[in-house]
């Protein structure tokens, strides 16, 4: 289900909004273009959360002798 989100804008950012959508911009609607930054924004926390486990792993002393290659094509 989807729920609506009402937000203010400075003037600045809602004519940077209106130049990206709309028939001159890459996306349809505001909304378009709002659900895909932040889209964007969790893909990108999830790596950030992959590399500071990877960082508690190193320090902590948790290696492998594996290289990445080989842990990305281990059939377990």
């Amino acid at each position: 289900m989807a729920s609506s989100l009402n937000l203010s804008l400075t003037d600045e950012l809602r004519e940077y909004i209106d130049s990206r959508t709309g028939d001159n911009g890459v996306y349809s609607t505001p909304s378009e273009y709002l659900r895909d930054l932040i889209r964007r924004d969790m893909e990108t926390q999830g790596v950030v959360a992959h590399v500071l486990a990877g960082i508690d792993d190193i320090k902590h002393g948790r290696f492998s002798d594996q290289s990445i290659l080989d842990i990305g094509n281990d059939d377990s």
